[in-house]
């Protein structure tokens, strides 16, 4: 009788336990380090749209799927590190980018931006975007623009979008 009761609680393990075990961890180590990255947001740079201490997935395959268009929200591989940002694409390729007291212009035409919920008094001079380049910025303007990290980047440093 003892020994039937710890063969019910404890199995031995067999091969088909120890290949189904392997074959969970590989696909769960392939699917969130390779095509859903967890993300932990950390700074305020993109309120009121995603809040510090939020946590959200990189969507990796969209890149693969289809180029950035303008207002997308995408992550960036920051320079040498891990770390990734969350930045909006504002401007495309060959587009000239500036703000004029706090208004975005694209190719010298004003840009409605309602993802943008602080009041904002940026000033940039005109500049063009260079081939193979996107220009993306934070959606929280309410911090001076010598605070914030933004500008030209190149689209190969674009790493995936949020899922949500």
């Amino acid at each position: 009788m003892r020994n039937g009761i710890r063969r019910f609680f404890f199995p031995p393990l067999t091969l088909k336990f120890l290949i189904r075990v392997c074959v969970v961890a590989f696909t769960a180590y392939f699917f969130f380090g390779q095509i859903c990255t967890p993300l932990l947001i950390q700074g305020s740079s993109m309120e009121p749209t995603y809040h510090s201490g939020g946590i959200n997935f990189c969507f990796k395959l969209k890149g693969l799927i289809s180029d950035p268009k303008r207002f997308d929200v995408v992550a960036l591989r920051f320079a040498g590190s891990r770390r990734m940002l969350l930045k909006r694409v504002i401007a495309l390729e060959g587009e000239q980018v500036e703000f004029r007291d706090g208004r975005l212009f694209v190719d010298a035409r004003s840009v409605e931006e309602p993802y943008v919920g602080y009041p904002c008094n940026w000033n940039l001079p005109p500049r063009k975007v260079e081939k193979g380049n996107v220009y993306v910025v934070g959606d929280n303007r309410s911090m001076p623009i010598e605070q914030h990290m933004f500008g030209q980047t190149a689209v190969s440093r674009i790493v995936g979008t949020p899922l949500w």
